[in-house]
């Protein structure tokens, strides 16, 4: 079985070091399995089988996680946190004047899932930080089995939030059921698979499966059926998005009639973007090219992450205008280094 896991994790290329082996078996070990399969769970008092996964961008956790819970037979679901959080907030309102809504929804969520995976475990908002907690509780009281994945220590968790002590005495309750395992290394795997990219395919022009093969990859919270998104109460075209990133079509997006205020939100709210379509203009596109200079000299000083994929075209001729001179020259060396493996890591 971890020879499963471990190929399935260098087909993403990632090679897996000790301290992923080491999540493996731990993970394993909770399991009994049977002819290569995984069937059942051990539950006993002497074992958790529930686990908090945390440590920096790009080291496998999710992938590792999945790859697990694939060999499982159990009746299981996998939530990115805010979706998660959304859909408990709507139950919630459903429940209104119900006594006890959480245990309900516990109850509801434990008759159809044995085993709940929860990607990007990130609490900031202190609506969620007065429930999350309690909610988790009552379904580890259900024999819930739950996977958490994090970039932080439990304890670091809503840090310096509103009212923090009541998540933290929430949490403290439900801490010592699970394995907590810190994911440590050096290299970022999606970053570099993504920074690598040029090198393996060598092509001028990406066509658009060529982009969702890349985003496959390295990401599993994608859906390709948003091809709008919401921004400061206004929508705008994308080719697709999820809570990790946002793919973007130069000659769609910078067409509409977006700005700075625009470009910050969505360097902040993206930790990937994909920006295809690139094509060379002149100054018939001034317009355009003064929302990519702007969208550009943010993501910038923001050290947004940003893959571009040209279309017969670099960025030393993406544009050929005279209007944009002065603006384009300091655009062009950023773009430049935007594109380098120290910029993006």
């Amino acid at each position: 079985m971890i020879e499963n896991i471990i190929n399935k994790l260098k087909s993403k290329g990632i090679e897996v070091d000790s301290k992923q082996t080491n999540l493996i078996k731990e993970m394993l070990r909770t399991a009994q399995s049977e002819k290569n399969t995984v069937t059942k769970l051990i539950k006993n008092n002497s074992i958790k089988s529930s686990f908090y996964i945390w440590g920096d961008v790009g080291r496998g956790k999710t992938l590792i996680t999945r790859s697990f819970l694939d060999l499982l037979g159990e009746e299981k679901v996998i939530f990115h946190y805010i979706d998660f959080m959304q859909n408990i907030h709507r139950e919630l309102h459903a429940l209104s004047g119900i006594n006890k809504p959480l245990e309900e929804i516990a109850k509801s969520l434990s008759n159809k899932y044995k085993i709940i995976f929860i990607d990007e475990f990130q609490v900031e908002d202190v609506t969620d930080a007065m429930i999350v907690g309690k909610l988790l509780n009552h379904l580890i009281n259900l024999d819930v089995i739950l996977y958490l994945t994090s970039n932080v220590h439990p304890n670091d968790l809503y840090k310096n939030g509103l009212q923090r002590q009541q998540f933290i005495d929430d949490m403290n309750i439900i801490l010592p059921s699970f394995n907590i395992h810190e994911l440590r290394g050096e290299i970022d795997y999606r970053t570099r698979n993504i920074v690598n990219v040029d090198k393996y395919i060598q092509k001028k022009s990406y066509t658009d499966q060529d982009i969702r093969e890349i985003i496959e990859k390295n990401f599993y919270n994608k859906d390709y059926n948003k091809k709008t998104f919401s921004l400061n109460s206004r929508r705008f075209s994308c080719k697709a998005f999820s809570n990790d990133f946002l793919w973007l079509s130069f000659t769609s997006f910078f067409n509409e009639p977006n700005g700075p205020e625009d470009y910050i939100e969505i360097s902040k709210k993206s930790e990937w973007i994909f920006l295809s379509d690139l094509e060379s203009c002149d100054d018939d596109s001034a317009d355009l090219m003064r929302r990519f200079i702007s969208f550009i000299d943010i993501c910038y000083r923001d050290k947004t992450k940003i893959k571009f994929f040209f279309n017969g075209c670099s960025h030393e001729n993406l544009y050929t205008g005279e209007k944009l001179e002065v603006l384009w020259n300091r655009c062009q060396s950023r773009l430049s280094e935007m594109q380098t493996a120290s910029f993006l890591s």
